[in-house]
């Protein structure tokens, strides 16, 4: 595992100033866009996950899409899509979370999980924890068992796991 995080750790690309000054960006397109380390990256979260009862994989709108989708597939789980407000087409569930400057809406279908069901969540970087805690909220909303939360990267500096309180956590990249 050492040897793998640390080939996804030299993949990230640093971007200074976006998406605005003073913002070091962790870009992970690199990961993406190599078959074998795009494999790896999902590995991780598959491997994590080993010997668990989960119904489902929630993933937070957009790039924990890509790495929760995957994980599900290869798992013979469900995947669910948190999305920004207005994006999904059925009846949904909605959740407010406080930004930096204002406030955001993260929604997911209200029959995307029954009660009881285990799941986990997944995204791509954990920062301030909002959008994952508001995440964490609507599976409880909906009835079901977060069993933890999961991030490829985590920003350590920025605290985020403060915000997902209780819910156990992980994440495999630590800056």
């Amino acid at each position: 595992m050492t040897e793998t995080l640390s080939l996804l750790s030299a993949a990230v690309r640093d971007v200074h100033d976006f998406p605005k000054p003073g913002i070091l960006f962790k870009d992970i397109t690199p990961i993406l866009s190599d078959g074998h380390l795009f494999r790896l990256a999902v590995d991780c979260f598959v491997d994590a996950n080993a010997g668990k009862k989960i119904d489902k994989i929630v993933g937070i709108d957009a790039r924990g899409f890509l790495f929760g989708a995957a994980a599900a597939y290869r798992m013979g789980v469900g995947f669910i899509p948190i999305r920004k407000k207005g994006k999904l087409p059925f009846e949904t569930e909605a959740v407010t979370y406080s930004l930096e400057y204002g406030q955001s809406v993260v929604e997911m279908h209200v029959d995307a999980i029954r009660p009881g069901e285990q799941v986990v969540l997944i995204d791509d970087l954990l920062a301030t924890g909002g959008t994952a805690a508001a995440a964490a909220c609507l599976i409880a909303k909906l009835g079901g068992t977060l069993l933890e939360a999961q991030f490829l990267i985590e920003l350590e500096f920025l605290a985020g796991r403060k915000a997902l309180g209780p819910v156990p956590t992980r994440s495999f990249l630590k800056y």
